[in-house]
């Protein structure tokens, strides 16, 4: 893993994968951006999953991480300030998340719960800097990334129930396509 970091210096910003929103704004446009970014959209779903198949407190740490992560980040975005270094580590969110699904790690609650919050921080700072609705669109992005995560546990609940192999190739294939998306 000490190897591939690097290359996310070097790679070009596809995370920009939601073209359009750069002046988007209010509550409408909060809650369809997600949707429109597939390293959001599949960032979101899989800490969905990833507390489904982690279980006990997780479930609810997990997303709840990102969440207040993306809320905090999500308003200090907003105010218009950008940054490089986000896009990169949207695209190392979705890697890191597939690869512990695909090792089956199971790391301390804390670890897990932080690392949630640094993901969550950089799609919410992404989320805030494209929009200008304010309070609104802040609003709707956070809604649309809840409902994501629920969509997500509810997968992950239905992956786990299903062939033992089933959650770590899930987790390849997620961690396959982060990083494919960041060399595209």
């Amino acid at each position: 893993m000490r190897y591939i970091l690097p290359l996310f210096l070097l790679a070009p910003s596809v995370a920009l994968a939601h073209p359009g929103h750069e002046h988007a704004g209010g509550f409408a446009s909060g809650l369809a951006h997600p949707l429109y970014g597939v390293d959001h959209l599949i960032a979101m779903l899989t800490i969905g999953v990833l507390a489904a198949l982690i279980g006990g407190a997780a479930r609810w740490a997990v997303p709840g991480s990102f969440l207040a992560g993306m809320l905090v980040f999500g308003l200090i975005g907003v105010s218009g300030s950008e940054s490089a270094l986000v896009e990169h580590v949207i695209i190392a969110s979705i890697i890191v998340l597939g690869v512990a699904m695909a090792l089956a790690l199971r790391p301390p609650l804390l670890v897990l719960a932080a690392f949630a919050a640094v993901f969550g921080a950089a799609h919410g700072y992404a989320h805030g800097a494209e929009g200008t609705g304010g309070i609104g669109y802040v609003a709707g992005f956070m809604l649309a990334t809840a409902a994501l995560h629920g969509a997500g546990f509810a997968a992950g609940a239905q992956i786990a129930a299903r062939a033992a192999w089933l959650p770590r190739a899930t987790g390849g294939v997620i961690a396959l396509t982060g990083a494919v998306l960041a060399f595209v």
